[in-house]
């Protein structure tokens, strides 16, 4: 098994998609790592605020397999990829970090993300992996943090409403 680090974002429904993607994930993979739940501008783009989270997980699949389950899981919640690459979407889940490999495959694939350099991805990670290490970095996600523009800034966290089987999508923030 791999423990793996994905970035969840929404800003069309984002309660719905992201209580849809949690429970997905729960039936695929068992016990899920969940980050709080925060909101952020939309980045690349001018459009609704993102809710953003992390999720840590298990998985004994390859990351290409993972990513192609990742895909389907969106296109299930109605993302569409016909238009701009930056623009709003039901649901964008991204491999942040997949064990200690590097890589660069098909389908937008890259691990570790380039996206960490983003505060909506890597406050979430650092959340609930701070030892986490960042290959071809060296780097801990908490050293990235502590470093990041953004560190100081107030996040607004949210929470997700319960899911229908009782069980929180999100936790309260962790202070970090």
């Amino acid at each position: 098994m791999t423990a793996v680090l994905l970035s969840l974002g929404s800003n069309i429904e984002p309660e719905r998609h992201l209580r849809a993607a949690l429970a997905a994930l729960r039936e695929r993979f068992g016990a899920l790592r969940v980050s709080p739940t925060y909101r952020t501008a939309s980045v690349g783009f001018e459009g609704d605020d993102f809710l953003n989270l992390g999720v840590g997980l298990d998985t004994d699949l390859e990351p290409e397999a993972l990513n192609a389950w990742l895909h389907a899981l969106e296109d299930a919640q109605g993302r569409r990829r016909d238009g701009p690459r930056f623009s709003s979407r039901t649901l964008d889940i991204d491999i942040v970090l997949f064990g200690d490999r590097v890589v660069n495959g098909p389908g937008h694939l890259q691990i570790p993300r380039d996206e960490l350099r983003h505060a909506f991805v890597l406050k979430p990670l650092a959340d609930i992996a701070p030892e986490a290490v960042v290959p071809g970095d060296g780097r801990t996600l908490a050293q990235l943090w502590s470093v990041h523009p953004d560190h100081d800034r107030a996040f607004e966290a949210c929470v997700l409403e319960p899911t229908a089987t009782g069980a929180s999508a999100s936790e309260s923030p962790s202070g970090s």
